[in-house]
């Protein structure tokens, strides 16, 4: 099978190259899932998990991406809950083969089933940017409704899945960005923007949510923004400032069959809409992924047309 892969954690995505590797075979309780379409986070190839297994021992030459919508192909040992012929999505281990080649072997836990009127290419946006929002903002920031979020990179893959699931259930949504970003991140719910090269970040007040993807100095100063029994949420490691009188929350988003089957069936009735920024083929994939521009959104890959 044709697939990406990567050798070189000094050559970043520079480093990725197409090659012919081995199909996989279902261990128990996996599936083999033909791609249709995968998803890519550049930052990745910064992860100890792409170069490294469980044991800490080099697991190159390694397949990244880590999203994907496809079609089951076989079924391992044990494996129970989906079929052959059924179309899925989800989100792969860190430490295994990953999603950018045309099959890969995941365990079945990581999938939820992929409804005939959403496309792969949709599908394969979801699990990341859907699964990091809603772990975030419910499960370890516990949101409720009348609350306010400050949501930073509001117009990005996670950020906007943020404002649009934090102004479902009832919040009040400032969103952060570059000044371009504006009008995207008020069509996606926010009730405010700050343009965070221009503007006082502390203007947007004190809020009971910030959620960050960004850190360093803009996540500090947030830390100061959270208004007491609020949470900071960090997608980006360890805060380095916390609230006064709140909650500083890490945490790495983890693959869930429910929260999934929530996430896609908000798309499909209207009230999720995805951001996807780039969309290439598996034989196309190094050059989109080393663009000359900044992409907005998602990347995708189509593996299959």
């Amino acid at each position: 099978m044709k697939a990406i892969v990567v050798t070189d954690q000094a050559a970043g995505t520079a480093g990725m190259t197409l090659v012919e590797r081995p199909e996989p075979q279902a261990a128990i309780n996996d599936v083999v899932v033909q791609v249709y379409a995968s998803g890519f986070v550049p930052t990745e190839l910064a992860w100890p998990s792409t170069w490294s297994d469980r044991r800490d021992r080099d697991r190159t030459p390694s397949i990244p991406g880590h999203e994907l919508a496809g079609v089951v192909t076989a079924l391992g040992y044990g494996t129970t809950g989906l079929s052959v012929g059924q179309r899925v999505f989800g989100l792969a281990d860190w430490y295994r083969d990953g999603t950018l080649a045309e099959y890969i072997a995941i365990e079945a836990r990581n999938l939820a089933p992929l409804p005939g009127d959403v496309d792969f290419t949709v599908g394969a946006s979801l699990p990341i940017s859907g699964l990091t929002a809603w772990q975030g903002l419910f499960e370890h920031g516990r949101l409720r409704a009348g609350q306010s979020v400050l949501a930073h990179g509001a117009a990005g893959a996670v950020g906007s899945m943020v404002t649009q699931l934090a102004r479902e259930a009832g919040a009040y949504v400032v969103g952060t960005g570059r000044a371009a970003d504006r009008q995207a991140v008020l069509d996606f719910g926010a009730k405010e923007f700050i343009d965070l090269d221009n503007d006082i970040l502390e203007d947007a007040g004190k809020v009971d949510l910030v959620f960050d993807v960004i850190g360093g100095d803009i996540g500090k100063r947030s830390a100061g923004m959270v208004r007491a029994g609020g949470t900071l949420v960090s997608v980006v490691g360890p805060a380095e400032a916390r609230p006064a009188d709140g909650l500083a929350v890490d945490f790495v988003v983890e693959a869930d069959r429910a929260q999934l089957s929530e996430i896609v069936q908000r798309v499909r009735d209207g009230r999720l809409r995805t951001n996807i920024g780039n969309v290439s083929t598996l034989d196309n994939a190094v050059a989109a992924f080393n663009p000359t521009e900044r992409p907005k959104g998602k990347t995708v890959i189509r593996v299959r047309p």
